[in-house]
């Protein structure tokens, strides 16, 4: 163990511990962070209204308060980015992290409270290091420096003393002054707000630092390392950064670019550890490199509940406890935070995967699915299709998306993935069935629906040229940061503005 590590093990103990209590105790320290969030916030505009100081059950303060999307929340967060204090959480927010989750013009602005910030993420991104120092005892990262690629921010317009950015960049904006010693780029060069000009100014300076861990979402780290490559004349990261052990990822399903990145970065030994965080709060990490579930964090200040997805459009359902819940079922995942979230629907779907500890998977979204013939294809269908597609072709997917053909008078409906390779297949027919396959093995409704052709047909699979998907995003500007392809669609949205694109480009 070096001399470093060994100290930061040292310091971890305690959490290590208080970690350890929560996957033994996940009910008792579940119901300690409930009452811990409903006292906090009793004599807020909100605790007031709702009689929190009345609530005495669990039951009672699901019976009190229906589950909340973004629109039910707007009005109050619109007065908080006005400077109004004291609604949804105790004090003023100054920070709100805007999300849009997908491509769509809407973006979101989530309050981020300093409770949140400090005692919920920042204590997640700790608990990563923790966790992986722990698992990884002769780590040598504090020998060098951390790249993270982040996002920006600016001043809002509503209220000067009311910021937004990218949940990322609000993070390094409020990291104190020492951070830079052990990360690279500098604060000031990694929130530029221009991707392109801050890509460049990344490579230049980190191909002569010594890199020993990256920190980002996998598919904007993979444009930032083709262009070191290419910059350093390079075919392996390695030979630039000798000493890097680890990718701290998140943001996106890594299922996709885990071949992709293994090309790049040849080390058998180097870890890709998972993590969950999102605008909305820190909500799992990925404790064990011998499996890829992730931990859920139960006690950093989120009070959990779990809608079963196949009720959640009905208007009849049951909100269920950490203490409720079973392997294997997608779930909603609703959260009450000290940012001030009440019962909200983050628009996640979690599986279990283990309970005492839980330990879960990212299975989609609620609102990324294809159901137009009853198929119910779900992002986690979708990512695991596309890999045993790969693995059985030798084609390496850089993105995709896909969406329905309707059924017309003389033809069956299907589905029409868009998808932009790395690595062609040989035989895109070939592709297309290994795909088709997959699919019918992970999901039984689309396999009934496809048994004969009797409501769909074989899916049809288009190929488009290098930086398509790129390019789309840029239209939108959306590059960088916590952007991302939404994978599924129940509209042709995506793919028709994608055509659209890959003519531009040359298609």
């Amino acid at each position: 163990m070096t001399f470093i590590t060994h100290i930061a093990n040292y310091f971890n103990r305690q959490r290590l511990r208080q970690i350890d209590f929560f996957r033994k105790n996940p009910e008792e320290v579940q119901e300690a962070v409930f009452r811990n969030l409903i006292s906090r916030a009793a004599r807020t505009e909100w605790g007031i209204l709702h009689d929190y100081t009345g609530i005495k059950t669990i039951k009672q303060f699901q019976e009190r308060i229906p589950v909340q999307e973004y629109e039910d929340l707007l009005p109050y967060i619109e007065r908080l980015r006005k400077g109004e204090k004291n609604l949804l959480w105790p004090g003023e927010v100054k920070w709100f992290a805007k999300s849009s989750g997908t491509t769509g013009t809407r973006s979101k602005f989530i309050p981020v409270t300093r409770d949140s910030l400090y005692e919920c993420h920042y204590q997640g991104g700790k608990d990563v290091i923790a966790l992986y120092l722990n698992n990884r005892p002769e780590s040598r990262i504090f020998y060098g420096k951390g790249l993270v690629l982040g996002g920006s921010h600016k001043i809002n317009n509503f209220s000067n003393r009311s910021l937004y950015g990218d949940l990322s960049a609000i993070l390094i904006e409020n990291t104190p002054w020492w951070f830079d010693f052990i990360r690279t780029p500098s604060k000031k060069i990694v929130l530029i707000e221009d991707f392109e000009k801050k890509l460049d100014l990344i490579t230049q300076i980190t191909v002569k630092q010594n890199v020993t861990s990256l920190t980002g979402v996998p598919s904007w780290f993979l444009v930032l390392i083709k262009q070191i490559l290419n910059f350093t004349g390079k075919s392996d990261l390695k030979e630039i950064w000798p000493n890097l052990e680890v990718f701290f990822h998140g943001g996106v399903s890594f299922t996709p670019y885990r071949e992709l990145f293994s090309h790049f970065i040849s080390d058998k030994s180097f870890v890709y550890m998972e993590t969950y965080n999102a605008s909305e709060g820190f909500f799992g990490v990925q404790d064990d490199f011998s499996t890829r579930d992730m931990l859920l964090m139960l006690d950093i200040g989120i009070f959990y509940e779990f809608i079963p997805v196949n009720e959640s459009d009905s208007g009849r359902f049951s909100a269920l406890t950490i203490g409720e819940v079973s392997k294997g079922t997608n779930y909603a995942m609703v959260i009450s935070t000290n940012g001030g979230l009440w019962r909200y629907l983050i628009g996640d779907t979690i599986q279990f995967t283990s309970l005492h500890p839980h330990k879960f998977v990212i299975s989609g979204r609620t609102r990324q699915f294809i159901n137009v013939f009853g198929e119910e294809v779900i992002v986690e269908n979708a990512d695991k299709a596309i890999k045993s597609a790969c693995n059985a072709t030798g084609a390496i997917v850089l993105e995709y998306t896909a969406g329905p053909v309707f059924t017309g008078i003389a033809s069956k409906g299907s589905h029409e993935w868009i998808i932009e390779f790395e690595k062609e297949p040989d035989d895109l027919k070939l592709f297309t069935e290994k795909l088709d396959e997959a699919l019918k093995q992970v999901n039984s409704d689309y396999e009934a629906k496809r048994f004969k052709d009797l409501n769909l047909t074989m899916p049809v699979v288009r190929s488009v040229p290098r930086g398509t998907f790129y390019n789309w995003l840029k239209e939108k500007n959306k590059l960088g940061g916590q952007n991302k392809v939404p994978r599924l669609s129940n509209s042709r949205e995506y793919i028709e503005e994608l055509y659209r694109i890959a003519k531009i480009t040359g298609s």
